[in-house]
């Protein structure tokens, strides 16, 4: 396991309890933190192995990881469980990430300095190996850069327009987005203040 799924040693003590739990679901760990604070918080993404989780399937992620835990009992102080979904703007935490997000931006930070620099943002493309193939953009070039998967600290698609635009065309395309639900809209009558009133709640 990666330390972008689960970083400190407890992280990784959590992965292994929970992961089995959530593969049995059909789901995949996607990154697991357990946070500080007042109340600790015990943060997990999942996603499908073809992406598109939805709010329904993170609910009975959270049901089974919480019944396992609770037998477990691997964190001593109280703490809130949040499962959640990786967004449009995921952390890119297993190597297989960076091939399936080929062609659209990201921002990659190494734990060392590579030629001086932790920082490197630019177009993904791909994997060779073990490595991260990143694009940046130095000047009036492109220079591509290989980057050893073990030497990444953090990993992040860039939220843009175009990664949007894409997000919603494929939960479209997957059927997540009914566009029939909207029509109503078109359909109201009445005057604009009453349109106003209609929506407050």
């Amino acid at each position: 396991m990666s330390d972008l799924i689960a970083k400190t040693a407890m992280d990784r003590r959590l992965a292994d309890i929970v992961q089995p739990v959530i593969e049995g679901l059909g789901f995949e760990l996607v990154r697991i933190r357990l946070m500080g604070g007042a109340t600790r918080t015990l943060q997990i993404m999942a996603d499908k192995p073809e992406g598109g989780i939805e709010v329904d399937h993170c609910g009975d992620i959270s049901t089974a990881v919480s019944a396992v835990l609770d037998v477990e009992d691997p964190i001593e102080e109280n703490y809130v469980l949040e499962v959640s979904s990786p967004g449009i703007d995921r952390p890119l935490t297993r190597l297989k990430d960076f091939e399936m997000w080929k062609g659209w931006e990201a921002r990659v930070e190494t734990t060392e300095l590579i030629d001086g620099r932790r920082r490197f943002k630019g177009t993904l493309a791909g994997v060779e190996g073990e490595e991260v193939l990143i694009a940046l953009d130095e000047g009036k070039e492109t220079v591509v850069i290989g980057l050893q998967f073990d030497w990444l600290s953090d990993a992040k698609l860039i939220l843009t327009d175009e990664l949007i635009t894409e997000m919603l065309r494929q939960k479209k395309a997957s059927g997540v987005i009914d566009e029939s639900q909207f029509d109503e809209i078109d359909e109201t009558e009445g005057d604009e203040d009453d349109t106003l009133d209609d929506t407050k709640h």
